[in-house]
């Protein structure tokens, strides 16, 4: 069983920045995806970010220049750097493995395991 847990939300006034931190734990391999999605009240989970193994990241486009995914495998650990934040960035924010390293954003069913999310709010 793996499990993950996701810190580091809170509220921030647009332009500025947070960090989120997703911590894993349990029977990883070495080799695995980490992702990053969103969602708010009513709407799909989106995904924003993801990162393999091997450090390459991918990115939705309503992120790209603004946010930035980084991972360290001998901590299972993967934050995302978000910064220039808008109010509709506003939502909560879960992280996702993927077993197989893969990094399909457009399909949250890819993601074995999920956390319990964090909010993210961008406001006045």
């Amino acid at each position: 069983q793996v499990q993950l847990v996701e810190s580091g939300g809170g509220l921030v006034q647009p332009g500025g920045s947070l960090r989120l931190t997703c911590a894993a734990s349990g029977s990883l391999s070495e080799r695995y995806a980490i992702a990053w999605f969103r969602q708010t009240p009513g709407s799909e989970r989106e995904g924003v970010s993801c990162i393999v193994s091997s450090g390459a990241p991918t990115y939705a486009d309503s992120v790209k220049g603004r946010f930035t995914i980084s991972r360290d495998n001998a901590k299972n650990t993967a934050n995302l750097h978000m910064d220039s934040l808008r109010p509709e960035d506003t939502a909560v924010y879960y992280c996702a493995v993927d077993r197989f390293n893969l990094c399909v954003l457009r399909d949250p069913q890819v993601y074995d395991y999920w956390g319990q999310g964090t909010q993210v709010t961008v406001s006045s």
